[in-house]
């Protein structure tokens, strides 16, 4: 995962490292972070070429095929008759996780060429927009409208920003290959409920697990197949940290027990 250096002014606070080792800091691959973002909402802003050259954003919505953005475009819209003319578009989408500071939310950037599917790719193309846009139902089969598919192994780029020096790009084998994460999506009431009832454990994982024994405070921020993201205050200032489940899951059923496993294992001398 690439850091940046965005040039420290010199009154920005440090980041502390770790004390000791982290004990599972294995989390989602850049391009299991971008399925998830793709799978997460059904809107993104659509980048088009004009027949000048020059950049054209949309806001649309889409539907996915593998991964692959479906897209139901109108000849009437200009970035339709952009895509009739030049096939190369980008996507940008952003997960429906608002934060105090938007760019500290995450985002994606899908790159490459759209091409109209024929045939049983073009069926599947119709179903995958209708589930995730029921109300294209109304307009899918004008005439003037056609479905565009920024198929996955055409897409040159990906890229994945997950808030302030987390980023990283994936190619596009990896994320064909790639499944959203059984987690994140549904996440956020057990992350609540950690916080809430749980406060004690998520210090006990931070110092033990994290990194962190020096910590005073720790807070969950996320939780994926993998593990937890702990947002951790120690004397030496804030940072954040991993504690990784005993193995991944398969679905957020499991969350409770694997978080159960890690209190334990955080407890254990």
């Amino acid at each position: 995962m690439t850091n940046s250096d965005h040039g420290d002014p010199g009154d920005a606070p440090t980041v502390p490292p770790p004390l000791t080792e982290v004990v599972n800091a294995t989390r989602p691959s850049a391009a299991e972070e971008a399925r998830t973002v793709a799978a997460s909402t059904n809107t993104g802003t659509l980048a088009t070429l004009t027949k000048e050259g020059d950049p054209w954003a949309s806001f649309v919505t889409y539907g996915l095929v593998g991964g692959s953005p479906v897209l139901c475009v109108s000849h009437m819209a200009e970035h339709g008759r952009n895509l009739a003319r030049d096939p190369r578009a980008s996507i940008a989408v952003v997960a429906p996780d608002p934060q105090s500071d938007p760019l500290a939310g995450t985002r994606i950037t899908l790159a490459g060429y759209v091409e109209r599917p024929e045939g049983e790719e073009l069926a599947a193309a119709r179903e995958a927009h209708l589930a995730a846009v029921p109300a294209a139902r109304v307009y899918i089969d004008f005439s003037d409208f056609t479905l565009w598919v920024l198929r996955v192994l055409r897409v040159q780029r990906v890229r994945w920003v997950g808030g302030y020096g987390r980023m990283d790009s994936a190619t596009a084998e990896d994320y064909a290959e790639a499944l959203p994460d059984p987690v994140t999506p549904s996440a956020a009431p057990a992350i609540a409920h950690l916080n809430d009832d749980h406060a004690d454990a998520l210090l006990t994982m931070a110092r033990k697990l994290g990194g962190f024994p020096d910590a005073t405070a720790a807070t969950c921020v996320g939780a994926d197949r993998y593990g937890l993201d702990l947002d951790v205050t120690t004397p030496r200032g804030r940072a954040m940290t991993r504690a990784g489940y005993l193995s991944p899951l398969d679905s957020a059923d499991e969350l409770r027990a694997a978080t159960v496993a890690l209190a334990r294992a955080a407890q254990s001398p």
